[in-house]
């Protein structure tokens, strides 16, 4: 393992508590437990988000020889298929985005046309209200597609990179003395 690994620490009584006990999955596609996942994303979120990871899982009891074989693959077979999960995540929000936004620019250009013809046709002190109004409108539909673009997707794909980075890391079992 490189040296200047970031290490993440778990401690467990068992291998077992590591994984979701209600998943019938094999082994290597297990899913992890709700709280272990949480805690080693959490953790790794507080580390620097450059160089490898490493899960260091201290154990009071020492698995079967065949489990504590998989465990590697397990755990990064897990966070690969989640990180693949948010990379479908963002795509779908910035499709999202790009559908808000026709339909945001269109309402918008239908308010300014409405807006102006209003103009043209009407030189009552109403239709300046109504103008307004209507700007006002058209820019309120924008919202939703400027939030997308502007704020929405980075934390999206924040989140992937760092279950990429999970999905590579190494694990490590320190078992009890025999």
């Amino acid at each position: 393992m490189n040296q200047r690994a970031r290490k993440i620490e778990v401690r467990l009584r068992e291998l077992s508590q590591l994984f979701n006990l209600m998943d019938p999955s094999p082994f290597i596609d297990r899913d992890l437990d709700a709280d272990a996942e949480e805690f080693i994303v959490n953790w790794a979120r507080e580390l620097p988000h450059t160089g490898d990871l490493e899960l260091v899982i201290h154990l009071g009891t020492r698995p079967t020889p065949d489990r504590a074989e998989g465990v590697e693959a397990a755990v990064q077979h897990y966070f690969t298929n989640r990180a693949e999960m948010k990379h479908r995540e963002l795509r779908q929000l910035l499709r999202r985005g790009r559908f808000s936004l026709i339909i945001g620019l269109l309402f918008l250009a239908a308010c300014f046309g409405l807006s102006e013809a209003l103009q043209l046709f009407s030189r009552q002190r109403w239709s300046e209200f109504v103008d307004l109004g209507l700007q006002i409108a058209g820019w309120v539909a924008m919202w939703r597609p400027l939030e997308i673009f502007l704020y929405d997707w980075w934390p999206v794909r924040n989140d992937q990179h760092l279950l990429e980075r999970l999905a590579r890391m190494q694990v490590r079992l320190e078992l009890p003395a025999a």
